[in-house]
């Protein structure tokens, strides 16, 4: 599995031509699995089962029609982007179900490490916590799978400005709210987060 950690934000229409033709490589077996760490400058993305309701205002950021599953959601600076592009076939036990529920542990292991609690819901997927009484989400899940092949991935908020959410109804949730790790009193920088989220992986991933 290679690693790939982006220092500058990467233009999101560049990212997906990049996933689609690594996966081709993945399929063809020219290239290696990939786990790509990144973020965008700010837009917001519309996932396969997003209403057009869900998007309340065009005017903030650039809205991008994107072919993975979800609804809509927010990407941008202080949040940390990570496509995982993996072949499941070369997995014998890891379905698509299991591969999601990984991602979910992988990133509450992750949180784990800085202190905060954390939970997979797979109903609403994502990664959830409860902070001050209320459920919210700090963690989004968006994934596409072509020719057995994983892309797209996980988006964590680490020092996101909340505001930037205020366009949307994020994931189509309008119950409950949206939160990061410094909402949460954590103040990391990328460099530490990306060391603690490559150990977790290959801890997690390794029955997968």
């Amino acid at each position: 599995m290679e690693w790939k950690i982006e220092s500058l934000p990467v233009p999101y229409d560049k990212a997906m031509c990049f996933m689609q033709q690594r996966v081709e490589g993945i399929a063809n077996k020219t290239q290696d699995e990939l786990v790509w760490l990144l973020e965008h400058f700010p837009l917001y993305t519309a996932g396969t089962s997003a209403r057009s309701e869900e998007l309340l205002t065009d005017s903030l950021f650039p809205v991008y029609s994107t072919g993975r599953g979800g609804k809509y959601t927010y990407h941008g600076p202080g949040q940390r982007i990570a496509y995982v592009m993996m072949d499941l076939k070369a997995r014998d036990k890891c379905n698509v179900r299991l591969y999601v529920e990984t991602l979910g542990e992988w990133i509450v292991k992750t949180l784990k490490h800085f202190s905060i609690r954390s939970y997979f819901n797979p109903n609403l997927i994502g990664v959830w916590v409860n902070h001050n009484g209320s459920e919210k989400k700090i963690a989004a899940f968006g994934i596409r799978i072509r020719k057995w092949i994983t892309y797209h991935g996980v988006s964590i908020n680490v020092f996101t400005d909340l505001s930037h959410y205020s366009g949307i109804i994020p994931c189509g949730i309008k119950e409950y709210g949206i939160t990061s790790l410094k909402t949460l009193g954590v103040n990391i920088l990328y460099e530490e987060f990306d060391v603690v989220l490559k150990k977790e992986f290959n801890k997690v991933f390794c029955n997968c």
